[in-house]
């Protein structure tokens, strides 16, 4: 079966640290871009950051530029992503997923699988 599993998620005060990962398993992901998005507390889910299979498109939510980094390793069909500078706002659930085809904001558009997410809390 085909499944993203996210992790690294947890609990960390403002102005910290985490790395979150997204394993991909089940099938090749060749030609599929991959995404974070989030979804806080009352909120609808938004997006966060894309990568497309080659590393050469990467976007960002002004939200997240300059703090946040996204990569992947495509030996290991997994993508990260490196949060820095953590502020209470940040606080969501963390959903990773793939679409086949190029990176899009449009959360719509990403319609082929979905993590189950993982839960980033920012504290003072």
């Amino acid at each position: 079966q085909v499944q993203l599993v996210e992790s690294g998620g947890g609990l960390v005060q403002v102005g910290g640290s985490l790395r979150l990962s997204c394993a991909a398993s089940g099938r090749t992901f060749s030609g599929y871009a991959m995404g974070w998005f989030r979804q806080a507390p009352g909120k609808e889910r938004e997006f966060v950051a894309a990568i497309n299979w080659s590393s050469g498109s990467i976007y960002y939510a002004d939200s997240v530029k300059a703090r946040f980094t996204i990569s992947r390793d495509n030996v290991k069909n997994t993508v990260y992503l490196q949060m820095n500078n953590l502020k209470r706002e940040d606080t969501a659930v963390y959903y990773c997923a793939a679409r086949y085809g190029g990176i899009t904001t449009r959360i719509t558009t990403w319609n082929d699988y979905w993590g189950q997410g993982t839960q980033v809390t920012v504290s003072s």
